[in-house]
C-alpha cells in the first residue's frame, strides 16, 4: 500500500454520527454559539434515523386529554422492567412536547387531526396513543427537518469518514482519528469535545433491521477502548416483525415492518389461521403489548411448528379499508406493492428481527457526560432511558431531548481544540500503522466469511431465548472469531466496503462480547433478556452491569438504578389500560 497522506483537522467540537442524535446536538451547539463539525459515514441526510417509521412519544394529550409526561414516564419505566435510570426517563418525558411541537415549526410533516392538530396513534405497551408520526416515515421526515435547521444556520459536515479511534490518555480524549473512505486519506481530528452519536449495535446480528454498513457497535466501542463504562449490553431488542427473506428475498431479510401496521389494526395470526397472541396476552388488542412478549409468542409458534413454511407468521391488515392503509401506511404499502404483495388484500409475513440495542454508554443524560473527560454520548449510542425494552416511538423522542441538552452543554465547557496531539500510548501514527498493516497482512480468511460467523453466533447463543451452556459456547466461538481478525485477506483497498467491514468487525467483536457476558451473568429474564434457565424476574437483579477495559479484559460490577420522582411514582400506582408492576 503506497502510504496514504494524512490529514489533519482542528475544531473545537466533533460530533461523530448524523443522525437524529448528533444533528440536534448540532443545532443546539450552534445556537449557543459553539461550531460543531459533524461527521459520518454515509451521506448526512441518509443517517439510520430514515429507517424509523412508526413514530416518536410525546405526551401532548391531542387524541387522550388524560395522557400526562409522568404517565409517559411510568411507562417508560414498566417496559423497561424497573432497571432504567429514572433521570434520563424523566428528561426524555418531559422534554418530548416542546421538542415535538420544535420539531413541528421547523416544518416535520406531522400526519394530522381531523382539528389540525398533530396526531398521534397507539403504540405497544403504552397507556394512551401517543405517538406522534408522518405517515409510516416518521424517520425520514425527522432527520429532513433537522438537516434543513442545520444547512440553515451553517453547520459543517463532513460525510464519508469512518473514526476507528478515539485520541485518549483513559482519563480525557483530545479527538479521534480515521480515514476518508472516498480518497483513502488518513484524517486525525483534534477536538476539544468529541460527542459519539453513532448509533446501536444489532448487527451483530445476523438478522436485524439494520443497513449492513450501520449499527456496527462504533460508537459504544470507541468509547469503551476510550476509557468509558458500557451498561446495559445483555439488553437487545428483537423487534416482532421483521420481513422473512425466504418470502421476499434475501436482501429483505429482517427488514422492518413498522409496528403501525399493528398499531392501525393489523394481527397477527399462526398457519393454521388462529390470532395467537391472546395466548401469551391478557390485552383486548394483544399485538400491541410490549415488544418482547410479542416477539417471544411469534417465535414460540414458529418453534412449535405453527409457522409458515417460508419461516414466519402472519401480519394481517386486510380487515382494513385500503384508503385508510395508503393514507396511514403509505411506505409499507408501497414496499410490498414493489415485491408483488397487495397487503390490503393478503398478509405479510414476518418474524423477530435484531432492532434495538438498549445498552450502550453509561452516561449522564443532562449532559451526555461518560467519566472520561471530553467525552459525551448521545442516541442509541447510550444506555439508561429504556432498561430491559423499549418503548416504540421512545428512541426518536430520546434523540432530541437528550440531543438538545447535551449540545447546549458541550457548548457551555467552551472547549478548545489542542494545539497539537499529546503523547499517547496509542496516538494517531500509531493507528494509521494499524491500519496500515491491517490492509497488508496477507491473510486468507474472508472479511464478509466471518461477519456472517459472528451474526450466526449471536443468532444461536445470544439471540431470544438464552441459556448458560449456550451463551458460554458462544463466548468458546467469540475467542475463535477474535483471532480471526488478524488474519484477514483485504483485496479492495482501503476504501473498499471489505476494508470497512475488516475495521467494523474489531467494534462488533467488542459489543458480542459484552453482550454475550451480561446474558450470563444476569441469572434472570427481565424484558428483552430471556433465559431459558432462569425463566423469572428476580428482585435481586434488579441493577444494572457496567462494563470496562483493563488489562485482564472486559471488567463487569453492578450498580442499582435510582427511584423516580414523586409524580412518576403516583402514575405507577394509578390504573390505566395497562396493569403496572410496582417498583421491587
Amino acid at each position: 500500500m503506497t502510504d496514504a497522506e494524512t490529514e489533519t483537522v482542528r475544531c473545537r467540537s466533533l460530533i461523530v454520527g448524523a443522525g437524529a442524535a448528533g444533528a440536534r446536538a448540532a443545532i443546539a451547539m450552534s445556537r449557543s454559539g459553539l461550531e460543531p463539525l459533524v461527521v459520518s459515514k454515509r451521506d448526512h441526510g441518509d443517517a439510520h434515523t430514515t429507517w424509523a417509521r412508526g413514530g416518536i412519544n410525546a405526551a401532548l394529550g391531542n387524541v387522550d386529554g388524560d395522557d400526562s409526561c409522568e404517565v409517559h414516564a411510568a411507562d417508560t419505566l414498566d417496559e423497561g422492567h424497573f432497571v432504567n435510570d429514572p433521570e434520563a426517563v424523566e428528561v426524555v418525558t418531559s422534554e418530548a412536547p416542546d421538542r415535538i411541537r420544535e420539531l413541528d415549526d421547523w416544518g416535520m410533516d406531522f400526519s394530522r387531526t381531523k382539528d389540525g392538530e398533530i396526531n398521534q396513534r397507539y403504540f405497544g405497551a403504552q397507556a394512551y396513543p401517543r405517538t406522534c408520526f408522518a405517515g409510516d416515515h416518521t424517520g425520514e421526515s425527522m432527520l429532513d427537518a433537522l438537516v434543513g435547521k442545520a444547512q440553515e444556520i451553517g453547520i459543517p459536515y463532513r460525510d464519508n469518514v469512518m473514526i476507528t479511534r478515539l485520541l485518549s490518555d483513559g482519563g480525557k480524549v483530545y479527538g479521534a482519528v480515521g480515514y476518508d473512505m472516498e480518497d483513502g486519506g488518513f484524517v486525525r481530528f483534534l477536538a476539544g469535545a468529541v460527542v459519539l452519536a453513532a448509533g446501536g449495535a444489532t448487527a451483530v446480528y445476523s438478522r436485524h433491521s439494520s443497513r449492513e454498513e450501520e449499527n456496527n457497535g462504533d460508537g459504544a466501542a470507541l468509547a469503551y477502548e476510550a476509557g468509558a463504562e458500557l451498561m446495559d449490553m445483555e439488553f437487545v431488542q428483537f423487534h416482532p416483525t421483521g420481513m422473512v427473506g425466504e418470502r421476499y428475498g434475501e436482501d429483505w431479510d429482517g427488514r422492518l415492518v413498522t409496528e403501525a401496521v399493528r398499531g392501525d389494526g393489523g394481527v397477527l395470526r399462526n398457519s393454521e389461521g388462529e390470532r395467537f397472541m391472546f395466548e401469551y396476552s391478557e390485552m383486548d388488542r394483544p399485538e400491541l403489548d410490549a415488544r418482547d412478549v410479542v416477539a417471544r409468542g411469534i417465535a414460540n409458534e414458529i418453534d412449535e411448528g405453527r409457522g409458515t413454511e417460508n419461516g414466519g407468521v402472519y401480519l394481517d391488515i386486510s380487515d382494513e379499508d385500503r384508503d385508510y392503509i395508503r393514507e396511514r401506511l403509505p411506505r409499507m404499502y408501497e414496499r410490498f406493492e414493489s415485491l408483488g404483495v397487495d397487503i390490503a388484500e393478503e398478509p405479510m409475513e414476518v418474524a423477530p428481527t435484531a432492532h434495538y440495542a438498549m445498552g450502550g454508554v453509561d452516561f449522564d443524560p443532562r449532559t451526555g457526560e461518560t467519566g472520561v473527560e471530553s467525552l459525551y454520548v448521545v442516541g442509541e449510542t447510550t444506555a439508561g432511558v429504556h432498561g430491559a425494552n423499549r418503548l416504540g416511538g421512545n428512541s426518536l423522542a430520546e434523540t432530541v431531548t437528550v440531543g438538545k441538552l447535551v449540545g447546549e452543554y458541550v457548548a457551555s465547557q467552551e472547549p478548545i481544540a489542542p494545539d497539537e496531539e499529546p503523547d499517547l500510548g496509542h496516538g494517531s501514527e500509531e493507528e494509521f500503522e494499524r491500519l496500515r498493516t491491517k490492509l497488508d497482512t496477507d491473510g486468507s480468511v474472508r472479511v464478509d466469511g466471518v461477519v456472517e460467523e459472528l451474526g450466526e453466533l449471536m443468532e444461536d447463543h445470544a439471540g431470544i431465548r438464552r441459556d448458560s451452556d449456550g451463551l458460554r459456547e458462544g463466548l468458546e466461538r467469540l475467542d475463535g472469531i477474535r483471532k480471526k481478525t488478524d488474519s484477514l485477506g483485504i483485496d479492495g483497498g482501503i476504501t473498499s466496503v471489505e476494508f470497512e467491514f475488516a475495521v467494523d468487525l474489531e467494534f462488533m467483536v467488542t459489543v458480542a462480547e459484552g453482550i454475550l457476558r451480561g446474558a450470563l451473568e444476569r441469572t434472570e429474564s427481565r424484558g428483552a433478556h430471556y433465559r431459558d434457565d432462569h425463566t423469572e424476574r428476580s428482585r435481586d437483579w434488579r441493577k444494572n452491569i457496567l462494563y470496562r477495559e483493563t488489562d485482564d479484559g472486559m471488567s463487569l460490577r453492578t450498580s442499582e438504578p435510582g427511584e423516580p420522582n414523586e409524580g412518576v411514582k403516583r402514575a405507577l400506582d394509578e390504573e390505566h389500560e395497562l396493569e403496572y408492576h410496582h417498583l421491587e
